[in-house]
């Protein structure tokens, strides 16, 4: 349903330092990274698409919306709290631990946190617990 997904960040590559190792967990590779570091793209090694940017903006200043939010598949429970936690680790501010959510769905599990720029993401695995 997706083509890409971008958010915005202040440096490319202090944002692939936090960004690689949370993508690399969950089974994305760096598709590409543009001349003069001015963008990098992950995704899905069997898949061309939809690719998840980091980017600096075309307008301008990185400011992070507030509202927006990039939801980002695990395979399962234990990959949710691993990467929440990575993220933490890396300098991500806590949005909402990992656990259910069940007003979305009854197998909804997610972990919420904002990026080094202030981007909000998810990582949700969608399976009954293990």
């Amino acid at each position: 349903m997706l083509s890409h997904v971008t958010i915005a960040v202040r440096d490319v590559e202090t944002a692939l330092a936090f960004w690689r190792p949370l993508m690399a967990r969950l089974g994305n590779v760096e598709a590409f990274t543009a001349p003069g570091d001015r963008a990098a793209a992950f995704r899905h090694p069997d898949h061309f698409r939809p690719l998840f940017f980091v980017s600096r903006p075309f307008e301008g200043d990185a400011a992070p919306g507030n509202g927006p939010m990039v939801a980002f598949m695990a395979p399962d429970r234990a990959a949710v709290r691993e990467v929440h936690a990575m993220a933490l680790e890396a300098g991500a501010i806590d949005e909402g631990a990992p656990g259910p959510r069940p007003q979305y769905h009854p197998n909804y599990y997610g972990g919420y946190f904002r990026d080094p720029d202030g981007n909000k993401c998810c990582v949700v695995s969608h399976r009954p617990e293990e």
